[in-house]
Formats: structure tokens, C-alpha cells, sequence
């Protein structure tokens, strides 16, 4: 075991703060590199109109601090956590609700959380957020904040293929899925895909591959010739930005993979919108 690392409850909570004002008012570069490659490489009039818009809009809601988009998401947070760390002053989950409650009060952020999913009583100010907490080597903690919305997490699916489905059948639930989202979860897209593990692990790596820095190619080479292929397979539906036509209706596809049963294919599709917020801090460096 290597050396103890302190960190308090107390900065937790003003990193997660800050994460969640500074995801929803401030795209990250390599989102905003995306939307202007798309730009270029568009060849429909009204995108490229569309497209112009999306970048002033970004650029407008850094300089004045206010939401890129109107949903400011459920507060999607993956934890690593070394385990040479230890919390002090309270627990790491109650931190990091507590700050989004702070980050959401704050940064005026819309509440979008309902207390149960039946009974859609608000509960004031976005939390729970979601969590997922992984236990890595090392003596530092890694938080990642994703403000999620709900016209594009509406579209996600999932499937339980068969294995003689095989490779071109995920690829057609991968498009279809796309193709019935039209322009509900407001394109260019990022389209986050899951393959293998079980049930829910599926949807989790789907979730989790929309962490990775937009156009990033998967570790192997034939995962990122899928993830390839996929994003020409989507574009080639002509959605285009904001469902009103054009060539670029994602702006990345990106794919994990994880072992699965023999009789399983299980596949999970999560998407994402053209205001693509996420935000990771270490903490204990």
C-alpha cells in the first residue's frame, strides 16, 4: 500500500461545484473544434446556418456565464477513486451531491430532478445526481461531471442481440437508433455505444465512452475501424443539424467493448447532444 492521501469532504464539494457551473456555461475545446470541422465539411446551406449559430451560441454562454443549453442535465458523475485516499469530514457521495445542490443554487441551473419517477414531485435542486464510483491504484481522485439532457438520453436503447447478429448487426441497431431520434435529441450528436458485458454493464459503457475527448480512437484497431464506420453509417441518414438535413448528424461515434457471455451480444446505444458538457478535476496531485 503506497502513502495515505487526505482529502477532505469540504473540497469535494467545491469541485463538483465549480464542475457543474463551469460544464454548463463552458464547452470544452475539442467540442468546439467538432462543431467547426462540421462547419467546414458541411454541405447543406441552412446547417451551415445552424452550425454558425451553435458556436455563437457557445461563445455567448462562456462570456457571460449563463447555460449553453436551457437543460442543464441530470448531474451524471464517474468517480475513480484511488485506494490510497481517504475522505475526511464526511462521506464522498453526500460531497458530491452536496456540491451540485451548491453548483446548481449557484450558477441559477435549471432543477430537473423529480423525486420519484411516478409521482414528478421536483426536488429543488438537482439532486441525487448519479454516480459511478470506480476503486483504481493510486492516491488521487478523479471526478468527471456530465450534464446530461433529457431530449437526448430520451433516445438511448438497448438491445440483447443474439451472437449471430455479429458485427452488421450492431452496426444496424447502432443507425436505426439514430434514424428513429431524428432531430429529438438536437444533432450534430455524439453517439456514445456499449458493447458486450450484461444488461446494465452495456448501458454503462455506453455512458461512459461519451467521456472520451470527441474524435478519440478506441485503443484497438478494430473497435476504432467500427467507431469509423459507424459515424460514416449515421451521417450518411442526412438528419443533419438540428434535423433540418445536411451531411454531419454526428460528430463522433465512440464505441467500448467488454467480455461477454457466449450466448449473449448485448448492445446499448447512449446519446448525446450537440452541447456536449463534461468536466473532470483530480484532486489529491
Amino acid at each position: 500500500m503506497g502513502t495515505r492521501t487526505r482529502i477532505s469532504s469540504e473540497e469535494v464539494v467545491e469541485k463538483v461545484h465549480r464542475l457543474c457551473m463551469e460544464a454548463n456555461f463552458q464547452l470544452n475545446a475539442d467540442v468546439l473544434d467538432a462543431l467547426r470541422d462540421s462547419h467546414k465539411a458541411e454541405k447543406s446551406p441552412v446547417a451551415r446556418d445552424v452550425l454558425t449559430d451553435l458556436v455563437e451560441n457557445a461563445k455567448i454562454a462562456r462570456e457571460c456565464q449563463m447555460p449553453i443549453c436551457q437543460d442543464t442535465g441530470v448531474a451524471v458523475v464517474f468517480v475513480e477513486l484511488g485506494e490510497d485516499v481517504e475522505i475526511t469530514g464526511g462521506r464522498l457521495h453526500d460531497a458530491i451531491h452536496d456540491g451540485v445542490r451548491k453548483g446548481y443554487k449557484e450558477g441559477y441551473l435549471r432543477k430537473s430532478m423529480v423525486a420519484h419517477p411516478l409521482a414528478r414531485v421536483n426536488t429543488g435542486d438537482n439532486t441525487p445526481a448519479v454516480i459511478h464510483t470506480e476503486l483504481i491504484p493510486g492516491n488521487s481522485v478523479r471526478i468527471t461531471f456530465m450534464a446530461k439532457g433529457g431530449g437526448c438520453e430520451n433516445m438511448s436503447r438497448i438491445a440483447m442481440l443474439t451472437p449471430a447478429d455479429g458485427r452488421e448487426g450492431v452496426i444496424n441497431f447502432v443507425v436505426e437508433t439514430v434514424r428513429l431520434a431524428k432531430a429529438n435529441p438536437c444533432p450534430p450528436i455524439v453517439v456514445g455505444v456499449g458493447i458486450g458485458g450484461t444488461f446494465d454493464y452495456a448501458t454503462f459503457l455506453a455512458k461512459k465512452s461519451l467521456l472520451r475527448p470527441l474524435g478519440t480512437k478506441n485503443h484497438d484497431t478494430d473497435t476504432a475501424n467500427l467507431e469509423k464506420e459507424l459515424l460514416g453509417r449515421v451521417n450518411d441518414l442526412g438528419i443533419g443539424a438540428q434535423g433540418l438535413g445536411g451531411r454531419i448528424t454526428a460528430l463522433a461515434v465512440h464505441v467500448e467493448c467488454f467480455p461477454c457471455h457466449i450466448a449473449s451480444l448485448p448492445v446499448a446505444v447512449n446519446i448525446d447532444c450537440h452541447a456536449h458538457r463534461v468536466k473532470t478535476v483530480v484532486l489529491g496531485v
